[in-house]
């Protein structure tokens, strides 16, 4: 089985990587083996142009059985504590669209541009229509956007525009190839801040990234088990 893990940094993922090392075969950089189960980590940058054209080429030179996307978010709802981990079911690109002149968004669906139920899309959303074959964490709905909010002004348009529970840069980007190539993929994301003008200082990426971790090992145990059986 290959299973491919992107993640936007390498500090995200970190921990995982330093558990292959020592415990699985380094076939080449960023290749790892046991048994049934090949492991190939791709580092796509952080924003959604990267991911996009990542995950495709790497679909076409080693074509994979299974992608997990992993890495921090943040959270809309400030009473979710820091640390959380969740599963991610839905995405949307928030911010494709136009700018009113009243400083209004509107998204490419509302503008007529594009249909919302044209494939990868249902509703405007990109859906993760296996994500009941990873029924163990809690479940999560993403917004994906090119500039990170950090602003009362724009976290406020998100909020009205759409529902979504993370906010990421790379998330949508999965989906959308996964969807369009017909690839499993599960989304992971651990909450390291929540979505508020922006104060750096409340981040808790440590927390983050050790719980995401714990969480990524727990499911590539659970995956060798069942190959094993």
């Amino acid at each position: 089985m290959r299973i491919a893990l992107v993640s936007a940094t390498p500090f995200e993922v970190q921990p995982l990587i330093d558990h292959l090392q020592e415990h699985w075969t380094q076939e080449a950089p960023g290749y790892w083996r046991k048994d049934h189960l090949h492991f190939r980590q791709l580092i796509t940058g952080p924003g959604i142009p990267g991911t996009i054209y990542g995950l495709t080429r790497l679909q076409y030179a080693w074509p994979v059985d299974l992608v997990i996307n992993a890495g921090i978010a943040g959270a809309f709802d400030h009473t979710v504590p820091l640390g959380t981990t969740y599963q991610v079911v839905s995405e949307r690109f928030a911010d494709l669209g136009v700018e009113e002149r009243d400083g209004s968004f509107t998204d490419l669906f509302a503008m007529d541009l594009l249909d919302k139920d044209s494939p990868p899309f249902s509703a405007g959303q990109l859906i993760n229509t296996q994500a009941r074959r990873f029924d163990f964490l809690p479940k999560a709905h993403g917004l994906t956007v090119n500039r990170v909010s950090g602003h009362p002004t724009s976290i406020a348009q998100l909020r009205e525009h759409y529902q979504g529970d993370l906010e990421s840069m790379e998330g949508a980007g999965i989906f959308y190839v996964c969807l369009q190539e017909g690839i499993p993929f599960l989304a992971i994301r651990s909450v390291s801040n929540h979505v508020e003008p922006r104060q750096r200082d409340k981040w808790n990426l440590p927390l983050a990234i050790d719980r995401l971790n714990q969480t990524l090992l727990e499911i590539i145990m659970e995956i060798k088990q069942i190959g094993d059986r």
